[in-house]
């Protein structure tokens, strides 16, 4: 394992190799397959702990383990975040999806020591005009951060060019949680903000492992964790979507690890 000469809060920035490259498309796959599976399903009438179940069954049956199991006493195979719920929402047996619901399932299969992180914002029927428009502006900032990433931008570009999209719609990008540095460690550096002003941060090199994965609000980018200390929500009670890939810097881009098999996947 080669490090950045680069430091992030006095913490070494892993340089991946072909070796990690590899790890992290297959894992990658593995995740990507888990939201393609799990699509038809989210229906209303389905519960959220349900689609968690039909999740690691995937997960399982792929050669996978759902890293978020035991991950600092998480008991679950995903996260399902539901309208106002901004992230790591609990799959539960009482929550029923309804016409109209937006909801984040996050997951991370662990596949030969590497991990596919990744999160898709599913649209439960019609849903209104706002949280259409949330959910393609989360997707599009997102894709907009990817499309910075290169050798000798810096993180500082992709937060900026996240931000600017959200900002474009009324929206706001929440600050309290960040993409990260991914691979045989499931969160690592270098933390990637959603925000932030161009030319700034670290500096991207090839080989660099790490998530995007804005969270956009309709409101107030503020949010606050429930005293079941993972469940986060808006503090304006306002919808909140979001989309994740892992993905790579290469010597001329970038490489996303966890796109979707199927046609039109996203939005």
């Amino acid at each position: 394992m080669r490090y950045s000469t680069q430091l992030e809060h006095g913490k070494k920035i892993p340089l991946h190799d072909e070796e990690g490259f590899e790890g992290m498309r297959a894992a990658g796959r593995i995740a990507a397959d888990t939201l393609d599976y799990i699509t038809p399903f989210v229906k209303p009438g389905i519960s959220t702990a349900k689609l968690d179940a039909m999740c690691e069954e995937f997960m399982r049956a792929a050669g996978a383990i759902p890293a978020t199991i035991d991950y600092h006493g998480y008991k679950h195979a995903s996260c399902i975040s539901v309208n106002h719920v901004v992230t790591h929402g609990i799959p539960s047996e009482s929550k029923i999806l309804k016409v109209g619901d937006i909801l984040n399932i996050d997951v991370t299969p662990k596949f030969n020591e590497w991990h596919g992180d990744t999160s898709r914002t599913f649209k439960v029927g019609a849903v209104s005009i706002l949280a259409n428009r949330l959910v393609n502006t989360a997707y599009e900032a997102m894709m907009v951060g990817i499309n910075t990433v290169r050798p000798g931008a810096t993180l500082g570009d992709v937060g900026a060019a996240i931000e600017a999209v959200a900002k474009a719609q009324g929206f706001s990008s929440v600050r309290d949680f960040c993409g990260h540095g991914v691979g045989k460690v499931f969160h690592d550096t270098p933390q990637v903000l959603h925000y932030g002003r161009a030319g700034t941060g670290i500096v991207l090199e090839p080989g660099m492992i790490f998530t995007i994965e804005p969270m956009i609000n309709v409101g107030s980018y503020q949010v606050k964790v429930l005293p079941d200390k993972w469940t986060t929500v808006t503090k304006d009670r306002s919808l909140s979507a979001q989309f994740e890939h892992s993905l790579a810097v290469t010597e001329t881009g970038f490489e996303i690890f966890t796109l979707s098999a199927l046609p039109g996947a996203q939005p």
